[in-house]
């Protein structure tokens, strides 16, 4: 079997997506922050997470995003997994995944033997507050007299993972691009100081279903460059805007399915995480075994690490206390054009084409955008 190339590891506290929302806390002149992306001093800021817009994807398509490609910027980390719960509780928390313990989107919940999907969250005995302590930068950003708003579609309005990753913001419902942008408008007037975060799911969503890169990706693309030209347009003086991502995508052409291949069942006591972060929680005593059957069998095509391993490399950031049980005891990361789907058990899963949540850049390169006015 041929050695895997070195898994790289997000920059965290250097140029990730968790710097961002600290940054832009210092920027506001909120006490204790630390200016990590160097951000200008200005007293409103407003970030758009457009879900699904890698770097690598970005760069690949300059004509469905003059606007985009026009605008200044580079390349940061999302960070570990590159799925949306992670990255949308970084942004809320300015914390690394190990931080704020929102560790992908199938994680188990220590001492229940069930898992908690953290994007569904379809378990009404795990509380979003409790799950994820960690103070927001809403919270913080309120505490110092910033007004702070948060905007996206009415129905995600008191989900529990808004609650996790959005709480001490003023939920602002926009179900249209307009709405969005207006909503935008009125929340950067506020106060003498403001925070804003726009999140915007369309271009995921299309992505999930048609492919990155397909027709439909390209066409929603153009709608995400009208929306970031709109938002420019109507900064109030003293403004800027930040235009990032929770992850990029791929379209795996392979897929290996843990559901009829017995190999990646034995030992096995639940299968977690996603196509592209698999966490493998085993049985008692039967963590050697099943270490050695997921490396041989995709170990080729994916890292294939113990738990301990992937802390100790730092995949996650520093964890905190409780946090390291809600990972797999085996990570299993495809780097190649591979999936790992389970059709019996997550048939939702499985119908998708583009894919996420690997450490591979196409999916952990985001961009970081921006425009002033000061």
């Amino acid at each position: 079997m041929t050695a895997p190339p070195a898994p790289p590891v997000p920059r965290y506290g250097t140029g990730a997506l968790a710097d961002l929302p600290v940054s832009v806390l210092a920027a506001l002149g909120v006490p204790d922050a630390v200016n990590v992306l160097g951000l200008p001093a200005l007293p409103r800021a407003c970030v758009l997470l457009v879900d699904g817009l890698g770097w690598e994807q970005l760069r690949a398509h300059p004509d469905e995003a003059p606007y985009l490609t026009a605008m200044a910027g580079g390349p940061i980390t999302a960070g570990f997994p590159a799925t949306t719960v992670t990255s949308l509780a970084s942004l809320g928390t300015g914390l690394p995944p190990g931080g704020h313990g929102l560790l992908g989107l199938q994680v188990a919940v220590p001492g229940t033997g069930r898992l908690l999907n953290c994007l569904r969250w379809q378990d009404d005995t795990v509380d979003p507050e409790h799950f994820q302590p960690a103070p927001t930068i809403y919270q913080r950003a309120a505490a110092d007299g910033v007004a702070t708003a948060y905007a996206s579609l009415g129905l995600y309005r008191n989900s529990p993972l808004s609650r996790a990753t959005a709480r001490g913001a003023d939920y602002l419902a926009a179900d249209s691009l307009g709405q969005l942008v207006g909503r935008a408008e009125w929340a950067l007037r506020r106060g003498g100081r403001s925070l804003v975060t726009l999140y915007h799911p369309d271009l995921d969503s299309t992505g999930h279903r048609f492919g990155a890169g397909s027709a439909e990706w390209r066409h929603q693309l153009r709608f995400v460059d009208v929306l970031v030209r709109e938002l420019a347009a109507v900064l109030p003086p003293g403004s800027a805007l930040y235009v990032t991502a929770d992850h990029g995508m791929v379209d795996p052409a392979e897929r290996i399915d843990a559901d009829t291949v017995p190999e990646l069942g034995e030992g096995v006591a639940l299968l977690g995480g996603d196509a592209r972060c698999r966490y493998v929680y085993s049985e008692p005593g039967a963590h050697e075994d099943v270490l050695a059957a997921w490396t041989a069998l995709v170990g080729d095509r994916a890292w294939v690490v113990p738990r301990a391993r992937a802390v100790a490399e730092g995949w996650f950031g520093p964890l905190a206390p409780g946090m390291a049980d809600r990972i797999g005891d085996v990570i299993a990361v495809p780097h190649g054009d591979l999936a790992i789907v389970a059709s019996e058990r997550e048939p939702w899963l499985n119908r998708m084409v583009g894919m996420h949540g690997s450490l591979a850049a196409a999916e952990q390169i985001v961009p970081l955008l921006s425009a002033t006015r000061p």
